[in-house]
């Protein structure tokens, strides 16, 4: 099948959109509805043509009723310049609508009232999927900021402390200026659902980063991260200290010696061997 194609069949639509939309007919706010779907449909599929154009895979496209998520079964070991792109390539697409919006407008083809509100829409939307909170391209971006610079878990970890202090902040800022505010408060509910979830399922996300990174496609990476450990520490200490995009040499020092061992043997003693915590200069010396 052409992977464009798919693209299209891949799209799902969450149950709750068609509640809501039915909502949305009893309440004449139909037209609403329409410009917000096509709106994160759009969005999406920014996300979703990028991915496509690195051979991402791509699992799915969930519209919801406030909103919409790109699934990839990709797991941290792309290269940066592509998960940046990647997750860009969303929050770019509003710039797209609104060079559409003006042109239609001008052309007579979209009423006052249409391009008002489509503007409208348009900015809430990019300017809430910009916060950097978690699973939004805001949170995204915070997340590969941290990868830059510490372990993936870590990241990860600091990612969702972060997205939770932020959220915090949204809500009480509802509270105080749009208490009454129903569709806001229907998305950072949302919000506080995919956090949870999302810290609930932190160790199979690192477990995927892991295996994905022995298992899965050999990538080149451009640096090489010295990991300087102690041969009384676990094996899975050890791995927890691992980053993306790069490729590890641990050095393991005992007493007065310093032995190396590549990345792939400590994978290999994980994923093979089932030694989990087994203190890592047993990988080395046998005394």
């Amino acid at each position: 099948m052409n992977k464009w194609l798919s693209i299209f069949i891949n799209i799902h639509i969450h149950p709750l959109f068609w509640v809501v939309a039915l909502i949305a007919i009893m309440t004449a706010q139909f037209q609403t509805l329409l410009l917000l779907f096509w709106i994160v449909l759009w969005h999406e599929l920014g996300h979703v043509v990028a991915a496509h154009m690195f051979s991402w895979r791509v699992k799915r496209i969930l519209l919801l009723p406030f909103g919409g998520v790109a699934e990839m079964d990709e797991h941290g070991n792309r290269p940066f310049h592509e998960e940046l792109i990647v997750t860009l390539a969303g929050p770019f697409q509003h710039i797209f609508i609104f060079f559409i919006a003006y042109i239609a407008h001008e052309a007579n083809m979209l009423s006052n009232e249409w391009y008002y509100q489509l503007i409208e829409y348009n900015v809430s939307i990019l300017l809430i999927n910009l916060l950097p909170i978690w699973p939004l391209d805001g949170g995204k971006l915070f997340f590969l900021y941290r990868t830059a610079r510490t372990s993936f878990r870590r990241a990860h970890e600091q990612t969702l402390y972060a997205s939770v202090f932020f959220l915090v902040i949204c809500f009480v800022a509802l509270l105080i200026n749009a208490p009454l505010h129903m569709n806001l408060w229907i998305i950072a509910c949302f919000l506080a659902h995919a956090i949870w979830m999302e810290w609930k399922q932190r160790p199979y996300v690192w477990m995927r980063f892991l295996l994905e990174r022995y298992y899965g496609k050999r990538v080149e990476y451009r640096a090489l991260k010295r990991l300087v450990v102690d041969a009384n520490d676990s094996l899975f200490h050890v791995l927890l200290l691992f980053h993306r995009g790069k490729k590890h040499a641990i050095i393991v020092k005992k007493n007065q010696m310093e032995m190396e061992l590549d990345e792939n043997e400590l994978l290999y003693a994980y994923f093979h061997e089932k030694r989990t915590n087994e203190p890592i200069g047993h990988l080395l010396y046998t005394y």
